[in-house]
C-alpha cells in the first residue's frame, strides 16, 4: 500500500455532506481549509496532496482557491450540484482535475477521484461526462447523413486510440487502461502521445475536454471542425514532446 494521502476539504465543516468519507483504511486523511487558504500558499511547507472544493458555484468559488495556490501545483476536485456543460467546461479550463456532480457518485468514487487526480489523470462523474458530451456535440438529425463534429473527431484516431481516449475520458489512468486492454503500459503511453499530437493538446485534461467536445483549439475551431469536410481538409499537427 502507498503512503497515506492528505486531502484539503475547501469548505466549512458543516457544509461537507460526506461524513462517511474517508474510511479509516489508511489511504486518505482529510483536513478542512478555509479562505483565504493560507495552508495552500506556495510558502506553506505542509500542503495537501489534493484539494476537494465543495461549492455551489464552481467557477466563482474556484478563483480565490487558485489565487491562493499560485506557484503551487495541487490537483483540485470540485464537488458541486452544478451539472451544466458550460460551467463544467469553464471549471476544467481553469485547471480543475476532477468534477463530481452531487447525487452522481458514492463515497468510494471520492477515493478514486483523489487517487486518479494525484496521479495526473482527469476524473469526471458519469453525469459530468454526459453533460459535456451532450452540451458540446448535439446529436445529428436522424437520416440526415451528417455524422456531426463528434464523429468527425474520431476519424483522425485509430480504433485503438479511440479505445484509449474513451477510457481516459472515463477517469482511467495509463496503468488501468493497460490492464483493461491487455497492453503494456509503455504501449498505452505511446498511444497517448500520438493522441495528444493528433488532437493538438499538451495534457490529458486538454485531451479529455476536447474529446468530450468542451474545448477548442487555439485557432478558434475544434479539431473536430477542422477534420469535418464542411470546414475544409483536415491537417494534423506535429507531435508535442510533452506527453502529460
Amino acid at each position: 500500500m502507498g503512503r497515506e494521502l492528505t486531502v484539503g476539504l475547501a469548505c466549512a465543516e458543516d457544509d461537507w455532506p460526506y461524513s462517511e468519507w474517508p474510511a479509516k483504511n489508511g489511504l486518505v486523511r482529510t483536513r478542512f481549509v478555509l479562505p483565504p487558504y493560507d495552508q495552500l500558499h506556495s510558502g506553506h511547507r505542509d500542503g495537501p496532496d489534493a484539494v476537494v472544493l465543495r461549492c455551489d458555484d464552481p467557477v466563482d468559488a474556484l478563483m480565490p482557491l487558485l489565487d491562493a495556490m499560485r506557484g503551487r501545483t495541487i490537483p483540485v476536485i470540485v464537488s458541486s450540484p452544478v451539472w451544466q456543460a458550460d460551467r463544467l467546461a469553464e471549471a476544467l479550463r481553469h485547471g480543475v482535475s476532477g468534477y463530481l456532480v452531487d447525487g452522481d457518485h458514492c463515497s468510494c468514487m471520492l477515493n478514486s477521484a483523489v487517487l486518479n487526480c494525484v496521479a495526473g489523470n482527469t476524473y469526471l462523474s458519469p453525469m459530468a461526462c454526459t453533460a459535456l458530451r451532450k452540451g458540446a456535440f448535439p446529436v445529428a438529425a436522424v437520416g440526415s447523413g451528417d455524422p456531426g463534429p463528434a464523429e468527425a473527431l474520431r476519424v483522425g484516431l485509430s480504433p485503438r486510440e479511440r479505445q484509449i481516449i474513451e477510457l481516459l475520458s472515463s477517469g482511467y489512468g495509463a496503468p488501468d487502461i493497460a490492464k483493461r486492454l491487455h497492453l503494456a503500459e509503455k504501449t498505452v503511453r505511446n498511444n497517448l502521445s500520438n493522441i495528444y499530437a493528433k488532437l493538438d493538446v499538451r495534457s490529458g485534461t486538454e485531451a479529455v475536454l476536447l474529446w468530450l467536445g468542451a474545448s477548442r483549439n487555439p485557432a478558434g475551431a475544434t479539431v473536430a471542425e477542422r477534420q469535418d469536410p464542411r470546414f475544409g481538409q483536415a491537417t494534423l499537427p506535429a507531435a508535442h514532446s510533452n506527453t502529460g
